[in-house]
C-alpha cells in the first residue's frame, strides 16, 4: 500500500535515496543558520532583545545540519550536489520571500520592518518544517537509524513555531497587526507554490533512483497537486493564524547540544 511511511522507508533504506534526502536536508538546514546568524548581527538597536534567540534559532538549525550529514556519515555515505529544482531556500529567496541574502551580506542594520518580514516568513516555513516532523515522528520516532534525529528535530521545530507565534503578537500589540498578516499571506501563499514544485522534483529524483513505475509516480504526483490545490483554497490559512503559544520564551535558552552527532 502506498502511504507516506512506506515511501519514506523506502527512502530510508536505499543509500542513494537516503543520501540524498540527508543533502538537501543539511542543504536547507545549513543555509538557514547562515541567515539566521546573519539577521541577529544586524537586528536593529531597538530590537537588540532578540538577537540571542534569533542566534539561538540559527544555532539550531545549524545542529539540524550537522546531525543530517552525520546520519551520511554513519552510513559511510558523502554528500551529493542538492539539484537546483529541490533547493527550497533558495527558491523561496527567488520568489522574493524573507530577507534577501544581498541584504543579509552588508553591514547595514535591518529595520523593524526586516524582522517583521524575517519573523513572518518563519511562522510560514517553520509551520511547514513542524508540520513534517509531525508525520516523521509519528512513524520514525522509534526507528533505530532516524529515531533519535526524528525526536530531537521535531521538539527543536515547535520551538521554533512557538517564538514566531510569540514574537509575531508582540509585534501585532505594538500597533503592527496590518503589516503582519499581508506579510503572512503573501508568504504563505508563495511557500505553498515553491513546496509543491520542490516536491515535485524530489519525488522525481527519487523514483529514478528507486526505480518507480510509471503509475506509482504519477499517483505521488497527483497527491502532491491535490496536496496544493487545498493548501491554496484553504489550507494556507493554518499558515498565518496566530496564537499564544503554551511553549513561552521557547528560544530562551542557548541552544541544546548534540554530541551523538558531532
Amino acid at each position: 500500500m502506498l502511504s507516506a511511511k512506506s515511501l519514506f522507508q523506502e527512502i530510508i533504506d536505499n543509500d542513494e535515496s537516503f543520501r540524498l534526502f540527508c543533502s538537501i536536508a543539511a542543504s536547507g538546514e545549513t543555509q538557514g543558520g547562515w541567515e539566521n546568524a546573519r539577521i541577529a548581527a544586524l537586528v536593529p538597536e531597538s530590537q537588540r532583545a532578540l538577537a540571542p534567540k534569533i542566534t539561538r534559532h540559527g544555532a539550531d538549525e545549524d545542529k539540524h545540519g550537522r546531525i543530517f550529514n552525520a546520519l551520511m556519515k554513519k552510513r559511510g555515505l558523502e554528500p551529493v550536489p542538492v539539484p537546483p529544482e529541490t533547493d527550497y531556500t533558495m527558491l523561496l529567496e527567488q520568489h522574493g520571500i524573507g530577507l534577501a541574502h544581498e541584504k543579509l551580506k552588508s553591514e547595514q542594520p535591518l529595520t523593524v520592518e526586516d524582522i517583521i518580514v524575517y519573523l513572518s516568513h518563519s511562522r510560514v516555513t517553520e509551520q511547514r518544517a513542524a508540520d513534517q516532523m509531525v508525520m516523521l515522528r509519528k512513524y520514525f520516532a522509534d526507528h533505530p537509524v532516524v529515531g533519535k534525529a526524528v525526536r530531537m528535530i521535531s521538539n527543536d521545530e515547535d520551538n521554533h513555531l512557538a517564538y514566531t507565534h510569540e514574537e509575531l503578537l508582540r509585534f501585532a500589540a505594538a500597533g503592527r497587526g496590518r503589516l503582519i498578516q499581508r506579510t503572512l499571506r503573501e508568504c504563505a501563499l508563495a511557500e505553498i507554490g515553491v513546496y509543491r514544485d520542490v516536491s515535485l522534483a524530489v519525488m522525481d529524483h527519487m523514483g529514478r533512483i528507486l526505480g518507480w513505475s510509471r503509475p506509482k509516480a504519477a499517483v505521488l504526483a497527483a497527491g502532491i497537486h491535490a496536496m496544493y490545490l487545498w493548501e491554496r483554497l484553504a489550507g494556507w490559512r493554518r499558515m498565518v493564524s496566530l496564537r499564544m503559544p503554551e511553549r513561552r520564551d521557547a528560544l530562551g535558552g542557548p541552544a541544546t547540544s548534540a554530541p551523538e552527532f558531532a
